[in-house]
């Protein structure tokens, strides 16, 4: 069937084509034949131009059906090379080919407007120029396909890397009743240490307030604390410091919700509570310690190096003093009892650090 409309197709290319070729021959045939049939007309139409475009159409028609067969065969054989040629290439291959002749088509294009204006082979240069440089268009690309594919790929991957760094930074940060009562988050996020919104949900805030609320003194002062410091985060960072509402009221213990929000929203938890900061671990929640970070940034203390300390009181084992450093810091002193309310120097022994904490043990210099 395909060659039989391809055959069908040939033909009536041949057939307007010697028509075509027939109105060339006409001046030819006009000068041999008299006047009287020249100047007949049927419908509008010379004889002679009946005629000739008649004559033109059959003798296109016949060799289009003579050489059809044969053209059908090249173009078979055309098409199944090509077919051969391009599903021997890679994707990668056949579109870096494509974009590479649509390039090439486009600058033969844009360099042959310069040249249409010249007579004689102006009309040919623009087909010229897109063979030849389709041609190389698409060569050059192959060619330079594994350089392009490194480029899109390193391109694809440093936007990729960008958009996991911002949404990183965007991840919000539950707050726990201790680290608001703390206070030392407020420094660290004024000091931009902290990115992305600092999420305070309501049923901290209500704990907040029944330790504002308590009877005992200390308790309320220290809700109270919390409290105004929140009021202080937010009036600075009103963008930032978000309240949400989100709350389970099947679960009673404030950090059971933090943890389950934190699980549910993907947010990371900042505390001070060494107890959830272990609980929340092993749940696979993301924590922030306060503490880990003030153990990162003190200055380090040697074992060996000697340091002056105020002893304050007796240790728990018998002879220990216990002095503090200026950040809170407990340094337990060998045979330090006796030196009570002094000033003295000490040797540092060894330094015990976990996310509780930092203990030094110390003895007297001798």
């Amino acid at each position: 069937m395909p060659e039989k409309v391809l055959r069908l197709i040939f033909i009536l290319l041949f057939t307007v084509l010697g028509v075509v070729l027939s109105r060339q021959g006409e001046s030819v045939l006009t000068a041999l034949l008299p006047n009287s049939v020249l100047t007949e007309t049927i419908l509008g139409i010379t004889f002679m131009s009946l005629a000739t475009m008649l004559l033109g159409g059959i003798l296109g028609a016949v060799v289009g059906c003579a050489v059809s067969p044969y053209l059908i065969s090249r173009l078979f054989a055309l098409t199944s090379r090509m077919e051969k040629s391009l599903s021997a290439m890679s994707t990668q291959d056949l579109i870096a080919g494509t974009l590479g002749l649509f390039l090439g088509l486009i600058i033969a294009n844009l360099v042959g407007l310069a040249f249409s204006s010249v007579p004689f082979i102006g009309p040919y240069v623009s087909v010229v120029l897109s063979i030849v440089l389709g041609y190389l268009g698409m060569h050059l690309a192959v060619s330079k396909k594994p350089e392009m594919v490194g480029w899109f790929k390193l391109h694809a991957e440093e936007k990729s890397e960008k958009k996991k760094s911002k949404e990183k930074q965007r991840i919000g940060k539950l707050l726990d009743t201790n680290i608001i009562i703390d206070g030392r988050v407020a420094d660290i996020f004024q000091t931009g240490f902290l990115e992305g919104p600092i999420v305070v949900p309501v049923f901290v805030l209500e704990e907040l307030q029944k330790i504002a609320d308590s009877s005992d003194v200390l308790k309320r002062n220290r809700g109270r604390r919390g409290l105004d410091i929140l009021n202080h985060m937010r009036k600075k960072n009103r963008d930032d410091i978000k309240i949400i509402t989100d709350d389970f009221e099947e679960i009673s213990e404030v950090d059971s919700k933090l943890i389950k929000l934190a699980r549910e929203k993907g947010y990371k938890i900042i505390t001070n509570d060494y107890n959830l900061n272990k609980v929340a671990e092993l749940q696979g929640v993301a924590v922030l310690n306060v503490n880990d970070l003030a153990i990162a940034v003190k200055p380090a203390v040697i074992p060996g190096e000697q340091i002056f300390v105020q002893l304050v009181k007796n240790g728990k084992e018998e002879g220990q003093g216990v002095a503090y450093l200026d950040d809170g810091t407990m340094i337990v002193v060998e045979d330090g009892s006796k030196s009570i309310g002094k000033e003295v120097a000490v040797i540092i022994t060894s330094v015990l650090q976990t996310s509780a904490g930092k203990m030094i043990f110390a003895k007297l210099e001798e």
